[in-house]
């Protein structure tokens, strides 16, 4: 019988794997943005990096994409459920980071 060799640890490890996913999440966890919001808030990030982590967090279940029609179409983005939950964990994480650092 094949044992899971993934904890509960690994796999939030695996979903934030990428060097500004949690800044996306921590972003997002302020509040709902625009591409180009998102962009600003995040400077060092380069436009095709922002695209390629919003698109896996969106495949796994973190981020929400919202379309809203129009010329040309306003994209929101937003946390999901999962998301959110993710966010709050981040912070505890970020709070151990800081005074590490300091």
């Amino acid at each position: 019988m094949n044992k899971p060799t993934e904890n509960g640890f690994a796999t939030a490890i695996k979903m934030v794997s990428g060097k500004w996913k949690l800044d996306i999440i921590c972003e997002l966890g302020a509040t709902p943005r625009r591409f180009g919001r998102l962009r600003q808030s995040i400077p060092a990030i380069s436009e095709k990096m922002l695209t390629q982590q919003l698109r896996e967090l969106e495949a796994d279940g973190l981020v929400n994409r919202k379309v809203h029609p129009g010329s040309p179409a306003k994209v929101v983005y937003s946390l999901t459920e999962n998301g959110s939950t993710l966010c709050a964990g981040a912070e505890g994480l970020c709070r151990w980071g800081e005074q590490f650092h300091c």
